[in-house]
């Protein structure tokens, strides 16, 4: 009968803990996640300690996590800088964003408020060279606005 139990999985034997005795000068050690996991929960007042202790990490996230997606670059123009003036910035941006990705990316990469995001989708142009003619690629960009009193450093000084 014994060729029949070959393919029934066996069961992993159960390590028994101890209770813990509070003695002077001795140091009470934790036990380690894989002790916890093969005894029975809560067995005893040292087991319950070291559950209750274990937590979940959480994952920060980085400043420029996201905005290395949404943004492509700063645009510097007559008009740009004119903008700038009057707290507004351009940027252009990757097609298929929206504004409210490009308010959050611009919020944690630059550390300001926005009040107004605005989208323009630039169309390509027709150009020629010679007898040569093609297209000029089209792309999209934000102009956005950011509250009184708050700056966005776009040229490193």
């Amino acid at each position: 009968m014994a060729v029949f139990n070959i393919f029934k999985k066996k069961k992993p034997e159960k390590k028994a803990v101890e209770p813990v005795e509070k003695i002077e000068g001795i140091k009470e050690e934790k036990p380690k996640v894989d002790e916890l996991r093969s005894s029975p929960p809560f067995a005893n007042a040292r087991v319950k300690e070291a559950v209750l202790e274990v937590k979940p990490r959480k994952i920060k996230e980085k400043k420029m996590g996201i905005a290395y997606r949404i943004l492509k670059a700063p645009q510097i123009t007559e008009k740009a800088t004119a903008l700038a003036e009057k707290n507004q910035y351009v940027f252009k941006v990757y097609p298929e964003t929206n504004k409210i990705e490009i308010k959050k990316a611009i919020e944690d990469l630059y550390n300001v408020d926005i009040s107004s995001v605005r989208i323009i989708k630039v169309k390509p142009k027709k150009r020629r060279l010679g007898k040569i003619s093609g297209w000029r690629a089209g792309y999209k960009k934000a102009v956005v606005k950011i509250k009184a009193g708050q700056k966005i450093e776009v040229m490193p000084r």
